[in-house]
């Protein structure tokens, strides 16, 4: 098993270029299933998670064809549907989170959709009702093998219709809204997911003959077409690691710049770290951090204690919380960190703690962060990483520890971040990739 070797203590310094969109990815290659022609897809990150999906397609036979290091086309004239009911579908499947974003173009243009429960970060409930109650709106029959752990989805033909999402599920709107593009008539979706990888979904497929209104909104109308074409698609840089990149300067005190971030799609996260006390310019699309040796949490008008929550979008991303989490531990002040989402993101404190951090731990969804302000260096630890988020905040704190760390289970970071230890040792760290 792989883990890594991390010295804490390093400055960084220099530059570096965030990958491109995960969570983008995952969605616009899925969409390729919606044509038999050519999609061109640019700035694919080589990263666990994306290159499974890719697997996947090419294995229901998509015909994948790799033009650079990270462009990719894709050509879904021939799929095999024999082939989902087969144990290497289900087995590639439940490894696999975003591989239940499949079922809205295979219902939509071939009538079934089927896939086993899937796989994914242990972060605790993630339901797929959403999904599946706007597959059953349109038209759609469901059924779910309690014994096999398989749903499925049928239907000649998909028909619009008004519906508003128990939830802004990011993942349910963009299946809804790739099931809707080749429906009858028109569908409505109230209460939809915005966030700007969901608007590249949308601006593509609308480059690939769709006709969908009201993107970057929660209200989305989407007039059903007979088909779609091919198109070339470029994908954003990765706010997640952004982010990452933000916290992991303000914790190890060191000037970096970000380059290429996109900085009108990050929506409120600068701003949110600037209430860490952290300080960032931004130069073009570029971010520059500069060394602080101190930063301190703002308080609210009221002088009471800040609070720093996920929401929907233009909220707040949950897939952030761990960083901010990690980085308001060497802040100067307290802060309540509110994970809303999901009820088991925030376990990974404890590993925190024993690295001397100073967190209460409330309830399965806050926690109180009193900050050190650098007067207390975290220690040196051993540690599992749980999840991608938690993996890369651990990453971070151990980065700026005092002494060697190890962090096992380094599959779950490399399901996210693209050769983060190559990357990161470019401009000053210290991390070797072991086998244990």
């Amino acid at each position: 098993m792989a883990v890594f070797k991390v010295e804490g203590g390093r400055r960084l310094c220099g530059e570096i270029t965030p990958q491109g969109a995960k969570n983008e990815a995952l969605q616009v290659i899925c969409a390729t299933l919606l044509t038999s022609e050519k999609v061109v897809i640019d700035n694919i990150p080589q990263i666990l998670d994306v290159v499974q999906l890719i697997e996947l397609l090419g294995a229901m036979g998509v015909n994948v064809e790799r033009l650079s290091e990270d462009k990719y086309s894709f050509c879904a004239a021939d799929i095999d549907l024999d082939y989902l009911h087969s144990e290497d579908f289900s087995r590639r499947c439940t490894r696999l989170r975003g591989s239940v974003m499949i079922i809205g173009p295979l219902l939509t243009r071939f009538g079934v959709g089927y896939i086993p429960k899937p796989g994914g970060d242990k972060i605790g409930r993630r339901r797929l009702d959403t999904h599946f109650i706007g597959f059953q709106k349109l038209g759609a029959e469901f059924d779910f093998d309690a014994a096999e752990n398989f749903f499925s989805v049928r239907a000649k033909r998909l028909k619009g219709c008004y519906m508003l999402l128990d939830e802004a599920s990011v993942t349910g709107t963009a299946n809804i809204v790739m099931a809707s593009v080749l429906a009858e008539g028109k569908t409505t979706i109230y209460n939809a997911a915005c966030e700007p990888y969901l608007q590249q979904l949308c601006k593509m497929l609308n480059r690939m003959g769709a006709r969908i209104s009201g993107i970057g909104s929660n209200l989305l109308e989407i007039e059903g077409v007979e088909a779609l074409g091919g198109t070339s698609h470029r994908l954003l840089p990765d706010m997640i690691e952004v982010g990452s990149f933000i916290g992991m300067a303000a914790m190890n005190r060191s000037a970096l710049t970000i380059k290429d971030v996109s900085f009108d799609d990050l929506g409120i996260i600068p701003a949110q770290f600037a209430r860490l006390g952290i300080e960032l310019e931004r130069r073009g699309d570029d971010i520059y951090i500069p060394q602080q040796d101190h930063y301190r949490i703002e308080s609210f008008i009221d002088g009471s204690i800040m609070t720093i929550a996920d929401a929907p979008w233009p909220g707040l991303t949950p897939d952030l919380l761990s960083v901010f989490l990690v980085v308001a531990t060497q802040a100067k002040g307290t802060v309540l960190i509110h994970q809303k989402m999901f009820e088991s993101r925030l376990f990974f404190v404890d590993k925190l703690i024993d690295m001397g951090a100073q967190i209460v731990l409330c309830d399965p969804h806050r926690a109180v962060v009193i900050g050190q302000d650098h007067n207390t260096q975290l220690r040196a630890a051993r540690m599992t990483s749980p999840d991608i988020r938690a993996g890369v905040a651990l990453l971070i704190a151990a980065m700026s520890a005092e002494g060697v760390s190890t962090i096992q289970n380094i599959d779950q970071i490399d399901r996210g971040y693209r050769n983060i230890e190559g990357r990161l040792n470019a401009i000053g760290a210290n991390i070797i990739r072991l086998e244990e």
